[in-house]
């Protein structure tokens, strides 16, 4: 029997779907070929044959998080799922994995690596004061 495919990104498609999040506005993803989701990966020091992008641009439409905007060629592609959504549930299997649900603990483990810069240590602070 064939293996279930994985609803969880691989850190490839991490990549491809960061091109395709900081490519696009607030409220609208932004259309993309493989050739320029590709360029913009080898432009940040990551090259990768086009025909492995576009392998990782179907799979990622397979599993639903792009989508094919157009039926002529060049394809075009957006994203479905935000950045958002995506780091939301993918912090929340985090949490629930490795930190059994506790999101205290997930916090901790934060403060207690000490590697916060000022500025996220000032947001952190913000949210704890608005969260009392």
């Amino acid at each position: 029997m064939a293996r279930p495919k994985a609803k969880e990104l691989t850190a490839r498609e991490l990549e491809i779907m960061h091109v395709f999040w900081e490519r696009s506005d607030s409220d609208t993803p932004k259309e993309l070929t493989v050739a320029e989701v590709r360029d913009d990966l080898e432009q940040a020091g990551r090259e990768l044959a086009y025909t492995t992008v576009a392998t990782l641009v179907r799979i990622l439409v397979e599993k639903s998080f792009l989508k094919q905007t157009n039926e002529e060629r060049p394809f075009l592609y957006c994203s479905i799922r935000s950045f958002e959504d995506v780091s939301g549930s993918m912090l929340g299997d985090m949490i629930q994995k490795v930190f059994g649900g506790s999101r205290e603990k997930l916090l901790l483990r934060l403060l207690e690596e000490r590697q916060l810069n000022p500025q996220e240590l000032k947001k952190i602070k913000e949210i704890l004061k608005e969260e009392s």
